[in-house]
């Protein structure tokens, strides 16, 4: 497919955070870009004001004209669409060019030195830190990223047009689709079930990433993989963070590679976990070629990603996190970090759970995780792409927690919960719609406080 013979895009399911940084990418490039989501989010607001046309009504009559010459049109469709969305129904039978996202984003990145970031968790935060250090460092990179990246406002970084930085993402076997030059894989975890239906075919199916990386030297792995490749590491690894410590917020650590040891890394992310992400980063731009002092001085100016262990009110008295976290693994994550910087504040933790499948999948690894937090509070689960299933509910969740602190609160009571809780710490976790929510929650608490 030739990008260059296409002058519309046409976004089913607009308003993902993978589809609108390759909506803001084909709009900065000069293509019409319009598309469909279900219902408005900050994110379609933000594309809406970058001047990309945007409806909520699954009705042929609003694609527009000029998208519907299937000779010039691409049509890009998330895999959570419907079989009978009717607008997908209508570019079917008319024989349009309908790709998924990771196909688009693997002709795009074809022809460019390509970075790809696998795992089950981290993928977002360990992408986003690798596009920022290449483009602090001078590297003529885009990166298309799963989240909004503080500092950048966007979940796209650059403009380049010989490096891509891409997250290479395992649900429905979309990575399989990307030609990566250089890649890591953060985590294997159990996950998507629904899709895969065990660990064993989850597994095989990284393992099929791993080796579209020809030379090993450019595959990236975390200590502990079954896979082969250079290792990374806390405290262990080819690429390892050593004496870590804590100065004021920052952590601050040695990085030892094969070469040579640099020290006082410092990186203002929380959690060991993020300190690995950034040290995958650092690995690979580091093999390609980036000296390792330009490297520490691009992590030192790293922000963060938005609703990744992201600050959203931090005054004596009162902290407030958001965090995207929807796996039982990457919920002990936030409570490592939590408690590690707040181990005598009461914690208040929010979890709205995130698919039905995922629920029943992981039900007794949640209670574990969530079990952890002094409070917890959980909201109905977040249904996304799948129907009901029958006694798959909140309440059945909560009821495995042990911790006694525990209660169900709906969307509409979550606000006047928060006012009357007595926590000095408080975190939303989880992947459906209690992102939205967080300004509201940001107000009520700057206003208490």
């Amino acid at each position: 497919m030739d990008l260059n013979q296409i002058h519309n895009v046409y976004f089913i399911g607009i308003g993902g955070i993978g589809m609108s940084a390759l909506a803001r990418y084909f709009k900065f490039i000069g293509k019409n870009v319009a598309g469909y989501d279900r219902t408005p989010t900050h994110l379609t607001d933000e594309l809406k004001a970058e001047d990309i046309s945007i409806h909520f009504d699954d009705k042929t009559e609003l694609i527009g004209l000029e998208y519907l010459n299937k000779e010039n049109t691409l049509v890009v469709v998330t895999p959570a669409v419907p079989k009978n969305h009717l607008q997908w129904n209508y570019f079917t039978d008319n024989g349009f060019e309908i790709k998924k996202r990771a196909e688009v984003l693997g002709i795009i990145t074809k022809d460019t030195f390509c970075f790809a970031v696998a795992g089950t968790h981290g993928k977002t935060t360990t992408s986003s830190i690798l596009g920022h250090v290449l483009f602090e460092c001078g590297v003529d990179v885009t990166a298309f990223l799963g989240g909004i990246v503080e500092g950048y406002n966007s979940n796209l970084i650059g403009s380049g047009k010989t490096v891509t930085v891409v997250e290479a993402d395992e649900f429905d076997r979309s990575f399989l689709h990307l030609h990566p030059d250089m890649a890591c894989i953060t985590s294997m975890d159990a996950d998507h079930l629904d899709i895969y239906g065990d660990v064993a075919s989850i597994e095989a199916s990284f393992r099929e990433f791993a080796d579209k990386v020809q030379d090993k030297n450019h595959l990236f792995v975390t200590d502990g993989l079954p896979l082969d490749g250079v290792t990374v590491g806390v405290g262990t690894g080819q690429f390892s963070a050593q004496n870590i410590r804590i100065d004021n917020g920052w952590y601050v650590f040695n990085v030892v590679t094969p070469h040579e040891t640099f020290s006082n890394v410092r990186f203002g992310l929380p959690g060991h976990h993020n300190i690995t992400n950034a040290l995958l980063a650092l690995a690979m731009a580091n093999v390609y070629g980036l000296a390792l002092s330009d490297i520490a001085n691009a992590l030192a100016t790293f922000k963060g990603v938005r609703r990744r262990f992201s600050y959203q009110v931090k005054k004596t008295g009162m902290v407030y996190i958001d965090d995207y976290a929807h796996h039982p693994t990457e919920i002990d994550a936030v409570y490592q970090a939590v408690t590690e910087l707040y181990p005598d504040d009461k914690v208040l933790a929010i979890f709205q759970p995130h698919l039905f499948s995922r629920t029943r999948d992981f039900a007794d690894g949640f209670a574990k995780s969530l079990s952890k937090f002094e409070n917890i509070a959980l909201l109905d689960i977040y249904p996304a792409r799948e129907l009901p299933m029958e006694g798959i509910t909140s309440q059945w969740l909560l009821d495995k927690i042990e911790n006694p602190e525990k209660k169900l609160v709906s969307k509409a009571h979550l606000l006047p919960f928060i006012k009357a809780s007595d926590a000095t710490v408080i975190v939303t976790i989880g992947a459906g719609d209690i992102g939205e929510m967080v300004p509201d929650i940001k107000q009520l608490l700057d206003e208490k406080y």
